[in-house]
C-alpha cells in the first residue's frame, strides 16, 4: 500500500514540530509540507493532491473551519486544536478526528489509523468494482 500524503496547517512552530515528528514516526504517512496559514495551503492544494490535512482552528487570515468550508472535495481532516468547543462543528464538516492539544503520540496514532482504515476500505471497494476481462479455455486433446 502506498503512503498517505499529508500536510500540516499550523501557525504555532512548536505544535507544527510535534506533528511533524509524529508523522515521521509513522511508516504509512508522508509529509508533503507545513503551512503557517490556510491561504498558503489553499495555493498548494490547487496544484497538489493530498489525502490528509492536520488542521489547526485558530489561524491567521483564514480560520481553520472557514478554510475547511471552502474545500469542495476535501481530503481526510484531523483537527488539531486546544479548543474543545469547535468539536461539534468539526464533525458536522465530516472531519475524521479531533485532537485536543497537547495530545500524546498514542492518541495521534489512533487518529491516523482511522484515516488508514478508511483509505483501505475505499481502495478495496474500488478494486472490487473494477471489471476484469478474461476468458477461460479448456482444451482437451482427442486421441
Amino acid at each position: 500500500m502506498s503512503k498517505i500524503k499529508c500536510i500540516i496547517i499550523e501557525d504555532e512552530p512548536l505544535a507544527a514540530k510535534v506533528l511533524s515528528d509524529y508523522i515521521l514516526q509513522v511508516p504509512f504517512l508522508e509529509l508533503q509540507g507545513t503551512f503557517k496559514n490556510a491561504l498558503l495551503a489553499t495555493e498548494y492544494l490547487r496544484d497538489t493532491t493530498t489525502q490528509l490535512i492536520f488542521l489547526d482552528i485558530h489561524l491567521p487570515k483564514l480560520k481553520g473551519m472557514a478554510f475547511l468550508k471552502t474545500l469542495s472535495n476535501p481530503p481526510a481532516v484531523i483537527i488539531t486544536t486546544a479548543y474543545h468547543q469547535y468539536a461539534v462543528e468539526g464533525y458536522e464538516l465530516n472531519v475524521t478526528d479531533y485532537l485536543l492539544k497537547p495530545f500524546a503520540f498514542e492518541r495521534f496514532l489512533l487518529a491516523v489509523n482511522k484515516v488508514k482504515t478508511a483509505q483501505s476500505e475505499i481502495q478495496t471497494s474500488i478494486e472490487s468494482q473494477q471489471v476484469k476481462d478474461f476468458i477461460f479455455l479448456n482444451v482437451q486433446k482427442r486421441k
